[in-house]
């Protein structure tokens, strides 16, 4: 692994080309108006905090399974992390990277520690559905949800300056079978990354286009994997986490080392006796109903649990049909809830705990 700076003390940072010392963000910071802030107002007060001479950092978890919760981590734990990344994806000095997810949670943090450890030009855009709709040039590394990079394909301009970020990463969310179709177009390397706050951003990497693509993850070097009795996914990765930690993530390994992710433990559904996956079912509905969907459960009296499908705009009149083609009898949802909107957590995952709240409050009235 090549030389990074990871003395805070040492540290500068190269924002659109302009290069702030510590002391310099501090005193930004502290003029900037405390109401209301913009995206790069919130920018300068998180790297006041990074340079204010603590050892660690409020985040907070997504809360795609429920509540978001809030947790101090240690920055040099960050920095670590942030020096695998650069590292593996081979990143040099002077090179720009697009921040355009938020920085409340720890995808759009670990964005910035990268660029401070590396010595990247940040490029700071207010996270959107758009973020390329007004960059004239392409960024060298940008990581980006899919939502994001699904809407930058479908525009000629922006799909232009998707096609030439050297190094793209996608998080935050599944990557569905039409969008990893897209990105077979792009000529440059798109990794799919696993990781979680916890895990300050992503422990390893898949790439998703081009001869090496795979639907398995490579840990990073350093990162050692295995599965619990329960078949979750155990991570043991010292330079990012203290102690082993024990995953929701159901998985599966290869001889290789490498691991796939099948659920989460906390979305199995137990319905009459039988266990169901429900991103299992999610996936092999994919290609089948267009508009979007998710899959949820309430409690039941005769099954304990059934199946419900909650889903955005008009109802297809053939679903029974696509349950046949797709499904096994017991995966089929019981219920059917028509929603305005499938609803999303702040980084763009499902929302699991709302959109269980949203089946019982339908079913149940």
């Amino acid at each position: 692994m090549r030389a990074y700076c990871t003395d805070i003390a040492r540290q500068t940072i190269l924002i659109d080309g302009v290069r702030y010392s510590g002391r310099e963000i501090r005193e930004r910071a502290g003029g900037m108006p405390a109401a209301a802030p913009d995206f790069r107002q919130e920018l300068f007060s998180f790297l006041a905090g990074w340079f204010d001479g603590e050892d660690t950092l409020l985040v907070h978890t997504s809360g795609s399974t429920g509540t978001p919760k809030e947790m101090r981590v240690e920055k040099g734990r960050m920095m670590a992390s942030a020096c695998l990344t650069c590292s593996f994806l081979g990143l040099r000095e002077g090179e720009t990277a697009l921040l355009c997810m938020p920085l409340k949670y720890i995808a759009g943090k670990m964005v910035v520690v990268r660029s401070l450890v590396a010595g990247l030009d940040l490029l700071p855009v207010t996270p959107s559905g758009h973020p390329l709709k007004d960059l004239a040039e392409a960024p060298v590394f940008a990581a980006m949800i899919p939502m994001q990079v699904y809407n930058s394909l479908q525009v000629p301009g922006e799909k232009a300056v998707l096609r030439q970020i050297k190094s793209l990463i996608i998080g935050g969310g599944a990557i569905d079978d039409r969008l990893a179709e897209e990105l077979q177009e792009l000529p440059n390397v798109v990794w799919s990354t696993y990781g979680m706050t916890e895990t300050l951003s992503h422990i390893a990497l898949r790439r998703l286009n081009g001869s090496g693509a795979s639907g398995w993850y490579t840990p990073f070097e350093g990162v050692d994997i295995r599965l619990s009795e329960d078949g979750t996914l155990v991570i043991h990765a010292p330079r990012v986490c203290e102690k082993e930690l024990v995953t929701n993530d159901i998985a599966e390994m290869n001889g290789c080392g490498q691991f796939r992710i099948l659920g989460r433990k906390d979305n199995t559904v137990n319905s009459g006796g039988v266990k169901i996956q429900i991103e299992q079912v999610e996936d092999a509905l994919k290609g089948h109903i267009a508009q979007p969907f998710l899959v949820t459960s309430v409690p039941d009296e005769k099954f304990g649990e059934i199946i419900v499908l909650l889903i955005e705009g008009r109802i297809p009149e053939n679903l029974d049909e696509i349950y046949e083609r797709a499904l096994p009898a017991y995966w089929r949802p019981k219920r059917i809830v028509r929603v305005s909107r499938i609803p999303l957590t702040g980084t763009g995952k499902p929302d699991r705990a709302t959109a269980k709240n949203i089946a019982k409050k339908n079913l149940f009235l």
